[in-house]
């Protein structure tokens, strides 16, 4: 016998529950969805040979039967750690609930509108988006669409939740850090169109002229190339800033490789601060120091605001902002002087 012919034959169906209680397979398919026609005898023998055979009732099936599939769909860009990070808080807190995950992944060959699609397609009851990058105007249209919670974008006023951490605290709490440490030079690379990217840029410059100090931005993206790019730009200076607060954790370890690789230690050399505290900047070899957003904390409030909609259609979508933490490592300290 083959491996294959053992599975199937293996597997029960609900034509055998019916042959071996002698009904037909229409009967039994009622008992399973807890409709009428069916005495409570029938009904007992019904689920004592399903017992018997293994049979288990497709679930997907009987959902979807009543206009439910009780699934979350999450739109993850495959690249980024941190939105990992969300997604191992949000597998545990779905399943608590009683809902499944489904994933659609965007990446450079596969655009979010595809992503978001394929979800839809799947029946998912609703979306939970990592990050996106879609305007304003297509996440109100989505969200009249489907229930719709956004994580990592500061958005009000449409239909989506908005769940994210306050940008603006973390990004003035590495300032204050660092020009606490004596720091005055201060350069920030910035994520570019990326989302929190706008708000971050805007909490450096206030920051910066809050302690009488000037400003300088250099563009960026959430990605290790960016920093690198940065890094090749400043070394290429007369003189490097003593300290740069990157737009993520990803852009900073970019910072990192290219500064080490010149010769440059930290924070002997230049200080460095990352945004996010993804799992990678606890390693010993990097121990960056960084803006700490609560990824656990994230991704409940973005399974609650998702479920919460679905189960009360007349709750208005919300703005759910979680404080961020700076956690000091080993890439700052005081400049070299």
């Amino acid at each position: 016998m083959h491996d294959g012919e053992l599975t199937s034959r293996s597997k029960p169906t609900m034509a055998d529950v019916a042959a071996k209680v002698g009904v037909s397979r229409a009967l039994v398919s009622l008992v399973f969805r807890g409709q009428p026609g069916a005495s409570q005898e029938t009904r007992d023998r019904v689920f004592a040979a399903a017992e018997e055979l293994g049979y288990r009732p497709d679930n997907a099936a009987r959902l979807l039967a009543r206009g439910r599939s009780r699934t979350l769909g999450v739109m993850v860009t495959v690249h980024q750690s941190f939105q990992a990070d969300l997604v191992e808080g949000i597998y545990p807190e779905a399943e608590r609930l009683g809902y499944d995950v489904l994933l659609s992944a965007t990446a450079p060959s596969r655009d979010e509108a595809k992503a978001v699609e394929a979800l839809l397609s799947h029946r998912c009851e609703a979306l939970i988006l990592l990050g996106p990058n879609a305007e304003r105007s297509a996440l109100d249209a989505l969200g009249r669409r489907a229930v719709v919670a956004v994580v990592g974008r500061r958005l009000s006023g449409i239909q989506v939740d908005s769940i994210h951490t306050a940008d603006t605290k973390g990004i003035r709490q590495a300032v204050d850090h660092l020009v606490d440490l004596g720091h005055r030079r201060i350069v920030h690379v910035d994520g570019g169109k990326e989302p929190g990217s706008a708000d971050r840029r805007r909490a450096y410059r206030a920051a910066m002229r809050r302690h009488d100090l000037s400003d300088r931005v250099l563009p960026g993206a959430h990605d290790e190339e960016a920093g690198m790019a940065a890094a090749r730009r400043l070394l290429a200076e007369d003189s490097l800033p003593t300290a740069v607060v990157a737009g993520n954790d990803r852009c900073a370890i970019g910072l990192l490789h290219t500064f080490g690789r010149a010769g440059l230690e930290f924070p002997r050399d230049i200080s460095i601060v990352g945004f996010d505290d993804n799992h990678l900047s606890h390693l010993s070899h990097i121990d960056l120091t960084t803006v700490h957003q609560d990824a656990a904390g994230l991704a409940q409030a973005a399974v609650h605001a998702a479920t919460d909609r679905l189960e009360d259609e007349t709750r208005a979508p919300a703005e759910i902002v979680l404080d961020p933490k700076l956690v000091v490592r080993g890439t700052t300290g005081p400049p070299p002087f």
